[in-house]
C-alpha cells in the first residue's frame, strides 16, 4: 500500500477508508517528527492535510518521493503551489461541496452582528432580562451588502442576501456575469456598503487587501463579515479601527494566527467572533473527507483527478 503522512484531523468513517487504502502515519502522533522524516521522508507517497495546515514547503521538500498533496478543504494558500510544480508533485482540495455551509455561515454572521445575538444570549443567560434595558440593534432587511470575491462562495453568499431585499454589489479581479453591481474598487465597495463579506481567495494579491482605508469607507455604521481567510485582513487595522469607533463592527470565523485571536478583540461588544466553522457540518465534513479520498484513490488508480489545483 502507498504510504500518507497524515497532517490533519478527519471524520471517523474518512479515517477508517484512509487506513484501509494506506500506510498512515500521522505527523502530529510522531514523538520526534523531525527524525521521522529524515529516516522515513523518501518513502512517502501522499499526503492528507487540511486547508489551514496545508504543508510547510519545507517538509514538502522533505519527502523526495512525494506524489500528491490532498487537502480536505477549498483552500490551497497554505501549500507552495510552485514548489509543488517543480517537485512534480499533484495537489487537490475539495471545492463546492462546502460552499452552501460557508454561505449559510456569511449569512449567520450577518444577522448575527447587526441584531447583536451573541450580546442579546449573554443579556439573557446574565439574568439581566428582568432588571435591565437591553437596548436596539440594526435592521438587516434593506441594507447595502458588498461582497468581496464573486466566485462559487460569493455568488452563494449573493443570492442568499438577495432574499433581504437591500442592494448587492461587489469586487472581483474583473466583473462576473452575475446579476449584481460591479465595482472596481474595493474602497469603494466599502463606502457604499453597509456590510462587508469577505469571501475571497486568500493569495500574495490579497494579503491584508481590507486595511484601513477600507475599513474607513465601511465607516462607524459598517459592519465587516469575514469567512474567507484572516490574512485578507489587515487585523491590526482592524483591531484599531473597532477600537476607536472607525468601524461599527465586525463578526469573523477566521484569523490570522489561527488558533490565536487577538486579545484585544475577546472583550468588544461589537465582534462576534467564532473558531473557523464555515464548513463545520457533520454533512459537510462528510463529503469533504469522501472528495478527498476520491482524488487519491484516482491519483493512484491513474485516474483524472476529480478537484485537482495544479
Amino acid at each position: 500500500m502507498p504510504t500518507l503522512l497524515q497532517l490533519t484531523s478527519l471524520r471517523p468513517e474518512i479515517q477508517s477508508v484512509l487506513d484501509s487504502q494506506f500506510t498512515v502515519h500521522h505527523y502530529a502522533k510522531l514523538p520526534d517528527a523531525a527524525a521521522w522524516v529524515t529516516a522515513h521522508g523518501a518513502e512517502v507517497d501522499a499526503v492528507a492535510t487540511g486547508g489551514g495546515n496545508g504543508i510547510p514547503t519545507a517538509l514538502m521538500v522533505a519527502l523526495p518521493n512525494l506524489k500528491i498533496v490532498a487537502i480536505n478543504g477549498v483552500g490551497f494558500d497554505k501549500v507552495d503551489l510552485e514548489a509543488a510544480r517543480a517537485q512534480g508533485v499533484r495537489v487537490t482540495n475539495t471545492p463546492d461541496v462546502l460552499t452552501d455551509d460557508v454561505a449559510d455561515l456569511a449569512v449567520g454572521l450577518t444577522i448575527g452582528i447587526m441584531r447583536r445575538l451573541h450580546h442579546a444570549h449573554r443579556f439573557v443567560t446574565a439574568g439581566h432580562w428582568p432588571t435591565k434595558d437591553w437596548g436596539l440593534a440594526r435592521k438587516v432587511s434593506g441594507k447595502r451588502f458588498g461582497i468581496l470575491g464573486m466566485g462559487r462562495i460569493g455568488q452563494a453568499v449573493a443570492r442568499r442576501l438577495s432574499g433581504f431585499d437591500g442592494t448587492i454589489s461587489y469586487t472581483d479581479v474583473a466583473a462576473k456575469d452575475v446579476p449584481y453591481h460591479f465595482v472596481p474598487d474595493l474602497v469603494q465597495l466599502a463606502a457604499g456598503s453597509d456590510v462587508l463579506v469577505v469571501c475571497a481567495a486568500a493569495s500574495t494579491a490579497t494579503r491584508a487587501i481590507v486595511n484601513g482605508p477600507v475599513l474607513d469607507a465601511l465607516g462607524p455604521e459598517g459592519a465587516l463579515v469575514n469567512i474567507a481567510r484572516g490574512s485578507i485582513v489587515d487585523e491590526v487595522a482592524l483591531v484599531a479601527a473597532l477600537q476607536s469607533g472607525a468601524l461599527g463592527a465586525a463578526a469573523l470565523d477566521v484569523f490570522v494566527d489561527e488558533p490565536n485571536v487577538p486579545a484585544a478583540l475577546l472583550g468588544m461588544e461589537n465582534v462576534l467572533l467564532t473558531p473557523h466553522i464555515a464548513s463545520a457540518t457533520t454533512e459537510t465534513r462528510r463529503a469533504m473527507g469522501m472528495l478527498m479520498l476520491d482524488n487519491l484513490s484516482s491519483f493512484f488508480a491513474g485516474r483524472p483527478l476529480p478537484t485537482p489545483v495544479v
